[in-house]
């Protein structure tokens, strides 16, 4: 997947799961129950157990239509082995070489930044688009006033999104936004897949419809 498809992908989906697990078989059926609920682009953090692994495990078994991604991607190193495990795409939590790198090995990058010189920066090093994180620090309104000098940048808000927040990040300007404890809760860990999917059916049609009800 090159950069413009993922971008179309992510305007289209307007919804990132963030697994981050301590267990890694847990991690891997709470990615497939996520798929299952209709959850397209999901990313796998580096920390959780046996992060590569599951990624391998969830992208074979998973169809072309759900895009599996590598979080906490700090390094170049990092993303070639995210890359050569499975990830379609990858998010670093800071401008870091890794943005460079993925860009260069053509490998969609959602850069992590918090102000406006850290995303033009991002954008400047081939992101695709740039997760504001942690998002909660400044909330819609501060996304709206960073968008106002930067308006062609594609932010995805990320960092305490819950179901009622993303229509208000959607207004602000967000083309998606990225979910993970919200949304995931205990699941990766060896928590409650029923109630997962529950969240998950209501995070889908949120951010599809734009109805938080």
């Amino acid at each position: 997947m090159d950069t413009a498809r993922f971008r179309s992908v992510l305007l289209a989906e307007r919804l990132v799961a963030i697994v981050r697990g301590r267990d890694a078989e847990a991690s891997l059926n709470t990615v497939l129950a996520l798929a299952d609920e209709g959850v397209a682009l999901i990313e796998i953090s580096l920390h959780t157990a046996d992060a590569l692994d599951v990624i391998e495990r969830a992208a074979a078994r998973l169809g072309p239509d759900i895009v599996v991604g590598a979080g906490a991607v700090l390094t170049a190193d990092d993303m070639s082995r995210a890359r050569d495990a499975g990830a379609g795409w990858v998010v670093t939590p800071a401008v870091t070489e890794a943005v460079a790198a993925s860009a260069l090995a053509g490998v969609p990058v959602v850069a992590g930044a918090l102000t406006p010189t850290e995303a033009v920066h991002a954008i400047r090093l081939g992101a695709g688009a740039v997760q504001l994180f942690p998002a909660l620090l400044g909330g819609p309104h501060y996304l709206a006033a960073v968008r106002e000098p930067l308006p062609d940048v594609p932010f995805v808000p990320a960092g305490g999104v819950d179901v009622g927040a993303a229509e208000e990040y959607f207004t602000a300007g967000a083309v998606a936004v990225g979910v993970g404890p919200p949304l995931v809760g205990d699941a990766a860990h060896g928590g409650d897949l029923g109630a997962l999917r529950h969240r998950a059916r209501r995070y889908v049609a949120a951010c599809r419809s734009g109805d938080t009800a």
